[in-house]
């Protein structure tokens, strides 16, 4: 762990000096290397003002947010005419990553194209795609000190009727906080009165230590809320909403 911090810190040393502009930090992928033969990949963004969130329990200089984007590759999760969520967790989440970029926020971002991570788990094993999926989304939460982790999804429901945000959370009041705050920006956005709900059958919930969320952005099986989260516009603004409530949970933490 000590060797890849170090590795980490001087690779954002020598990064910052040939950023450019946000659209080229997002092909920016840094690979590690574990004992275990693990592999992931993470983007990483550097850090241009986090003076005031100094953390002092690992290497980098302002809180570490961790987006972990659901499904991809072979996993397509849920659908709807012809809408795929992979798809648009990959969208939502890559905004969300460049707009806590710009305010100065390191941020990893666990998968940048349409891939299954369970491709990357060399290290464990198992057959089943889904649990090589899961441990290799948990075990970069350990790859690199994380401070939270925001795991973004789409929702569907067999009652068209259904729609809105869903925000889930661990056992552990600063998961509520996190949860809360994310989801009153929402259903600001999307003009509903939704509550967090406790994500206690949630594999990551159960096995991430640091605060961690699940976020289902809306309900892809709702006419409406489908046609808000397949619109880049509309996207944009969903990101926003889930960036300004990880901002405001890292404000009074």
């Amino acid at each position: 762990m000590v060797k890849l911090l170090a590795a980490l810190v001087a690779w954002l040393i020598g990064f910052n000096s040939i950023l450019m502009s946000p659209a080229q930090a997002t092909s920016a992928v840094i690979a590690s290397s574990h004992p275990n033969q693990k592999s992931v990949s993470p983007s990483l963004l550097p850090v241009t003002d986090g003076d005031s969130y100094r953390s002092t329990h690992h290497a980098f200089a302002a809180p570490v947010i961790l987006l972990d984007v659901g499904h991809g590759g072979i996993d397509g999760g849920t659908s709807d005419h012809g809408v795929l969520e992979k798809d648009i967790n990959l969208a939502i989440s890559q905004k969300v990553y460049l707009l806590l970029r710009s305010k100065g926020y390191a941020v990893i971002i666990n998968r940048l194209g349409d891939y299954a991570l369970s491709d990357e788990n060399r290290w464990l094993n198992s057959r089943s795609r889904h649990r090589k999926d899961l441990a290799q989304r948990k075990s970069l939460s350990e790859e690199v000190s994380t401070d939270i982790v925001v795991s973004i999804h789409g929702n569907w429901s067999p009652k068209f009727s259904t729609r809105g945000p869903v925000v889930l959370y661990q056992n552990e009041g600063r998961s509520y906080l996190l949860a809360d705050s994310i989801q009153t920006e929402l259903n600001h956005l999307f003009g509903t009165r939704r509550g967090v709900v406790w994500g206690k059958p949630f594999y990551l919930l159960n096995q991430i230590k640091q605060p961690a969320v699940i976020v289902e952005t809306g309900f892809l099986s709702n006419a409406e809320d489908r046609a808000m989260m397949n619109d880049p516009a509309e996207q944009k603004r969903i990101a926003q909403s889930i960036a300004d409530g990880i901002i405001y949970y890292l404000s009074v933490v």
